[in-house]
Formats: C-alpha cells, structure tokens, sequence
C-alpha cells in the first residue's frame, strides 16, 4: 500500500474533526446502516446520493450513529404518513444542497480570515482553520439552528399575506406568487476579472457579493441566488424591488463597481429555492439591455410603478421598443430614484 503523502499531523487533526462531527469513528458500512436503520440497502443510496454524496463501496465502513439517527428521523416522517417518500427525498435534496453551499461558504471565509490576518498563504490558512473549528464549529452549529427558526418565522408571515391577498382570486391557470424580480451585473466583468490576480479576484467577489445581499436585505427583499457576477433578487412588492434596484446602483458606484439590471412585476413559481416564470425571464433580458448605471423596467411594470404612492421617489424615461427572442416586442423604461436631501449634499 501506497503510504499517503499528507502529513500525519494533518491526517490526525482532521480526523479527530470528522469524529468530533460524527460522534466517533465510522463503524458501519452501507449494508449494516440500512439495517440499523431498517430500510432496504437501495433506499439508502437514494438517500444518500440526494444529500449530495458519492455513493460508498461495500464494505467501507462509513457510516456511523449519528448517520443512523439522521436517516431514521426522515423514515419516521414517511412511517407516520407525515410526507411522502418524494416529499421527504426532495427535503433531504434541499437539505444537502443548502448544506453543501454553508459549509464551503464559511470555510472559505474563514480561511480568508486567517490568510488576511495572519498573512498566511493559502495552505497555511487552511490549516489554521482546521484547527480552529473546535471551537468555531459549535458556534455555527447552534446559529444553523437560530437563523433557520427566523428565516422559518419570516417565511410564514409572508405566507399569510399571500393567502390573504390570493382568496378573492385564486385561479388554477396562472402562477401562485406576485413577486417584483430583478437581476444585477457587473458590466465588463470578464475583461476586469482577467486582469485580476486570484486574491484580487476574490476582493472583487466578495465586495459586490457583501454590498449586494446587504441592500437587498435592508429593504426587506431576498437574494435569490448569485451567478458568477450576476444577483437575481426578489421582493414582494414592486417598490421595495424598485428602491432595491437603484439602491444598488447607487451602492456599487460608490465602491467602485459599475452595474446595471433590472426590475420588473408579475407571477412567479418558487421552487427549490428559485423562481421561475416569464417575467424571470424578461428581467434577465432587460438587465442585459441596460446601460451602464442603468435600471430597467418593462413599460407595464413602469406603469405600475407610477401609479403607487411612492412613485414621485422615481424618474421614467421611456426609450424605444426592443425586440426580445422568445418575448417578443418589449418596451424598455428607464427607472431612477431621486436624491435624497441628505444623498445630495
């Protein structure tokens, strides 16, 4: 056997982390965990493949108590006729997905932590943080579970607002949600990110990542998800998604990031924590319309817009109709908000 190259010392540190994480050594590979468990070997696999893994080989022990634990939870809701077996594999996808994205995320800010504040290369940052999470781990565990009571809590508030908005007009033809969509880029992104060195890159990222996910949450909108240089954001009421849009631009420019996007008004599906729906859609391709500093919207959302009461926030100007593929004849509008008197002086 091929003795691995890795340092014993590292070897060492990370699997007492591993076992620290899951109650101890593994003990139990595929076919005694679906046993222990009570379910057939096949079931598990689906299982565990859902939560995003690889499949283990017969035979490795793998798996231990706490996996034991985990899986029965799940089976129990499916025993108790709490969910349905889709219902249950699409929660534990959506467990694994969610799961996979939090724990790279952190990692690597904390490894950024440790690069910037100890001016450490990467490698050596990275095992700083290794042995760091002892103590850090226990904290991030226990804010999992704060954060996801009041993201829960806030969920359902925005539930009942919907359901007391949809009784009078609830139709099985059209898509459940009104939501106000809207994207933002970083224009030239490809050129500037070629010039930038790794660290730089990262800077970059991290500043347009932050400032967006902060003036989107301050208004009471959600990120929906980031693409490469791109946000799409969502808000529920048109608004708040146009006071989002331009607070962005304004945000941006101030440190340095030219943007454009967005913003625009209809029905949406949400699902798998994204949405979907022509107006989708639309706001990419107007984000991908608009000029440097520039907002747009589609001229029905506009008119909308203009009609509510903080419209006199706002300028509109109209600008010629575009043909869109797939969309047809789109009538773009460009939206800004006026300066405040604290913003203008």
């Amino acid at each position: 056997m091929t003795e691995s190259t890795e340092p014993r010392a590292e070897r060492s540190t990370i699997r007492d982390q591993e076992e620290r994480l899951l109650g101890g050594p593994p003990t139990l590979d595929v076919e005694e965990m679906a046993a222990a468990v009570g379910i057939p070997t096949q079931v598990l696999r689906v299982y565990w493949r859902s939560l995003g893994f690889a499949d283990v080989p017969e035979g490795v022990k793998h798996f231990t108590q706490v996996d034991v634990d985990g899986l029965k939870a799940i089976v129990n809701l499916v025993l108790t006729d709490a969910v349905n077996l889709d219902t249950a594999q699409d929660l534990v996808r959506a467990q694994g997905h969610s799961m996979d994205r939090l724990v790279l995320w952190q990692v690597e800010s904390l490894v950024a932590d440790a690069r910037h504040r100890y001016h450490l290369d990467d490698t050596s940052a990275r095992l700083v943080v290794l042995d760091r999470l002892a103590v850090i781990g226990p904290v991030l565990r226990d804010q999992l579970g704060y954060v996801w009571r009041r993201q829960l809590a806030a969920l359902l508030a925005r539930m009942d607002k919907d359901v007391a908005l949809s009784k009078d007009t609830a139709t099985t033809d059209r898509l459940p949600l009104e939501r106000a969509i809207g994207f933002i880029d970083i224009i030239s992104y490809t050129s500037r990110a070629a010039r930038l060195a790794p660290t730089e890159l990262s800077s970059l990222m991290q500043v347009f990542e932050s400032g967006a996910r902060d003036v989107i949450a301050a208004h009471g909108a959600r990120v929906v998800k980031t693409i490469g240089d791109a946000v799409l954001f969502v808000a529920d009421d048109l608004e708040t998604g146009a006071m989002v849009a331009t607070g962005l631009i304004d945000v941006m420019d101030a440190r340095g990031l030219p943007i454009r996007g967005s913003v625009v008004w209809g029905r949406v599906l949400s699902r798998s924590g994204d949405v979907f729906g022509p107006v989708v859609n639309l706001a990419s391709r107007l984000s991908d319309l608009a000029g440097p500093a520039s907002i747009l919207m589609d001229d029905v959302s506009a008119a909308l817009l203009e009609g509510m009461d903080g419209a006199s926030m706002f300028s509109f100007e109209e600008l010629q109709p575009v043909d869109v593929h797939g969309l047809g004849e789109v009538r773009p509008v460009r939206l800004a908000r006026h300066a405040t008197s604290e913003e203008a002086q």
